[in-house]
């Protein structure tokens, strides 16, 4: 356990207490863009701050966790806030769509032939 670290500071300081985004469209594998053009907004936090520096290119929400070390959780709120300051924008990963019936026979009939 050398990786773990407790931080006197709790997660919901770093949300005013919120432990609910003000939207439902952000997802872990929801991917978060930035203008490279636009400053951070005055009252924005570290952790605001270093989400948009990360954020040049494109990036998921678990993936940016992941690089804050913060819960995933806490990272929605924080991205929420930022994209209704317009600061940050979302793209929705692409859904792939199902398989054909067909194709799943044909794949069920080969593994039977096995």
């Amino acid at each position: 356990m050398d990786d773990y670290r407790d931080t006197p500071v709790r997660p919901y300081i770093l949300t005013s207490g919120r432990a609910h985004p003000s939207r439902n469209t952000i997802r872990p594998e929801t991917l978060l863009v930035v203008d490279p053009d636009s400053a951070p907004p005055v009252s924005a936090s570290r952790e605001h701050r270093a989400l948009l520096d990360m954020c040049g290119g494109v990036l998921s929400l678990a993936e940016a966790a992941a690089h804050l070390r913060l819960p995933v959780s806490l990272v929605v709120v924080i991205a929420s806030d930022l994209v209704d300051s317009g600061h940050l924008s979302i793209r929705s990963a692409p859904r792939h769509s199902l398989p054909s019936a067909e194709l799943l026979e044909k794949v069920l009939d080969g593994l039977r032939k096995l």
